[in-house]
């Protein structure tokens, strides 16, 4: 089992940055790939960027050029540092962390922190 607890969510103007920190505890050391998804009322769920446990990543478009996914495997945390925000960032944020299995892969969410980018 992998409980994730994120942090840095908040309400910031257009143009402005956040940083949101994704901490994994339990059995954290199998995890194979983090990321960031996120859901916007009346949305699905949609990814933002993964990051695998070699440090490759993998962006939406709508993110390339303004955010950045990192990892520190020491800490087993994984960051999304977000720049030029939109008011089309707003959304809840979810962490994701991904254990590759044999037969199949688990998945672990955290609890969401929201992100609120005003005009």
């Amino acid at each position: 089992q992998v409980q994730l607890v994120e942090s840095g969510g908040g309400l910031v103007q257009a143009g402005g940055s956040l940083r949101l920190s994704c901490a994994a505890s339990g059995s954290a050391r199998s995890i194979n790939d983090m990321g960031w998804y996120r859901q916007a009322p009346g949305k699905q769920r949609e990814l933002v960027a993964t990051i695998t446990s070699g440090g490759n990543t993998n962006y939406a478009d709508s993110v390339k050029g303004r955010f950045t996914i990192s990892r520190d495997n020491a800490k087993n945390t994984v960051y999304l540092q977000m720049i030029s925000l939109k008011p089309e960032d707003t959304a809840v944020y979810f962490c994701n962390a991904r254990i590759v299995g044999i037969l199949y892969d688990n998945d672990y969410w955290g609890q969401g922190t929201q992100v609120t980018v005003s005009s």
